[in-house]
């Protein structure tokens, strides 16, 4: 047996809203034949695209033979048909939605940061709670098979006494004056809702939180490093938001992280991520694919000579993790995960209060920056 599930889509016409969570998950779940359940039965996603551009929704329609588009947010709000509401907006208008879908008694589904500030996150959480309705946050980075196989390697117990993490995220966006800029323009302005920190710091937060171990304190320097940057149209404009930012964050048992994010450095690395965990008992680097290790009983021993070239290879001395597995699309894993909690109330932890801590250390990590000092990340009342 199928039984429909009907989705309001809303900022599919944007890059990250059209293909990962339009293309690469509810089509794609729609051309499995739904989500199915615990029971074996199953769920069919039936979406209505929403947005500010009819032109541009009555291409993506025509392109994947979709029939239900509008520009008129409030009247898909008010049809029983459709009970969930997904969000993949700018940041700056995405909390006004969710408000509105919220009140119209809507499932809501979205993209990260939920709100521009902890107080507004935090709102959300204490409506969705009074409205009873089902809610959730988007946290496609712990479905990287990478990070899936380190969170293996710490449920096993492979690194004993874990001591410390380090991180590196980024690549060089262009600024898209000689070469297309690879990121879109808002990401670099604050008055948008642009700045890495409030994009990357909520990432941090929940790999760190779910992998590790929860943060505790933050010392963060938030930088502008390209200061003019050129838009869509070859405009020229002051970038005001952080393209960079150098963090350590203290996580709970006295664990330290170090992370690096920008979208200003070339790439000297396997992947565009990368940790690295040390414990007492091994190491291992995670990117996006692959995870490397090494245990306490193959570790060479290292000796510092700065009077000779090195001759070991210490690349050569760590071990590739298997698969083990197949892994799917993160963005559609998780929406199967939702769809589930949804239909049957199956688990599903990456609630609105989840998705106000991300919100919540990434604006300690500014406040850490703006003052120049550790921060100690507040506790969240609801």
């Amino acid at each position: 047996m199928t039984r429909q599930l009907g989705i309001v889509m809303n900022g599919v016409t944007g890059r990250m809203g059209y293909r990962q969570h339009l293309v690469r998950s509810v089509l794609a779940i729609r051309e499995q034949g739904g989500v199915e359940l615990s029971d074996g039965t199953r769920v069919q996603l039936e979406p209505v695209l929403v947005g500010r551009n009819e032109a541009k929704l009555a291409d993506i329609a025509a392109r994947h033979g979709l029939s239900n588009y509008t520009t008129d947010l409030e009247s898909v709000l008010g049809d029983d048909a459709y009970p969930v509401y997904f969000d993949a907006q700018l940041t700056s208008v995405r909390r006004e939605s969710i408000t509105r879908a919220i009140a119209a008694g809507k499932h809501v589904y979205t993209e990260k940061p939920t709100a521009e500030t902890l107080e507004e996150a935090v709102e959300l959480a204490r409506l969705a709670t009074a409205a009873g309705v089902k809610n959730g946050v988007v946290h496609d980075k712990l479905f990287l098979p990478g990070l899936v196989k380190l969170k293996r390697l710490v449920d096993s117990g492979f690194f004993g006494q874990i001591l410390s993490v380090r991180g590196e995220f980024g690549y060089w966006v262009f600024e898209g004056d000689w070469q297309p800029a690879q990121r879109p323009s808002w990401n670099y302005r604050a008055e948008d809702g642009g700045g890495i920190v409030a994009d990357m710091f909520c990432h941090w937060n929940y790999v760190l939180e779910q992998i590790i171990a929860p943060v505790e304190a933050v010392t963060a320097r938030a930088v502008t490093h390209v200061p003019v940057r050129y838009d869509e149209a070859g405009e020229a404009y002051k970038a005001t938001a952080d393209d960079a930012a150098y963090a350590i964050f203290e996580l709970e048992g006295g664990i330290v992280a170090q992370l690096n994010s920008s979208w200003a450095v070339r790439v000297d690395r396997d992947e565009l991520v990368e940790f690295q965990v040390d414990g007492t008992h091994g190491s291992a680097v995670a990117g996006l694919w692959g995870c490397r290790v090494q245990p306490r009983s193959a570790t060479p021993k290292a000796v510092w000579n700065p009077d000779l070239p090195e001759q070991h290879r210490y690349r050569g001395d760590w071990l590739e993790v298997p698969d083990n597995a197949v892994f799917d699309n993160g963005f559609k894993v998780q929406w199967e995960q939702f769809v589930r909690h949804v239909v049957e109330d199956a688990p599903h932890p990456y609630d609105f209060l989840a998705g106000a801590r991300g919100v919540r250390l990434a604006e300690t990590g500014l406040a850490s920056s703006a003052q120049g000092r550790r921060l100690e990340v507040p506790e969240i009342a609801l």
